[in-house]
């Protein structure tokens, strides 16, 4: 589910993937407009499948981490308002989910866009961040 979900540096939110063209993808924003927009092969996009967060022995893929979000706010958005608390309650908030993150290197920016990412998808009814292929994998392995 998170390959068809973008971010797009310079644009607030989340975005949906529509359809691709030769050189831009068709999105729509994941707010109360759904707006539709051109997104260009020019801007930054990334899929949320392929972003990672920094810990202490390897990176951990985003739909780990908001599967522990999920876990701890009982698939609920997060109670607080990531642009007006402060950094240590940030930090301390990542530390309750991720215990291993690399303080070195995971700024209060990064949680705050965390915290955000997960409240949009939440309220737009995801919430079975792992892809269906890594999931069967998984009961393959067990």
């Amino acid at each position: 589910m998170l390959k068809s979900i973008l971010s797009i540096s310079g644009k607030p939110g989340l975005y949906k993937l529509i359809s691709s063209a030769k050189n831009m993808l068709i999105v729509e924003a994941m707010d109360e407009t759904k707006k539709r927009i051109p997104a260009y092969a020019h801007e930054r996009i990334i899929s949320l499948g392929d972003i990672a967060m920094y810990t202490d022995d390897e990176d951990v893929p985003l739909y780990t981490i908001f599967e522990s979000m999920k876990a701890k706010e009982n698939g609920e958005p997060v109670a607080m308002n990531p642009k007006k608390v402060k950094s240590d309650e940030l930090y301390a908030y990542l530390g309750e989910v991720l215990p291993t993150y690399d303080r070195d290197r995971v700024h209060p920016d990064d949680i705050r866009k965390l915290i955000s990412w997960y409240n949009i998808l939440v309220k737009n009814g995801i919430t079975e961040f792992k892809e269906q292929e890594e999931a069967t994998e998984d009961k393959v392995e067990e």
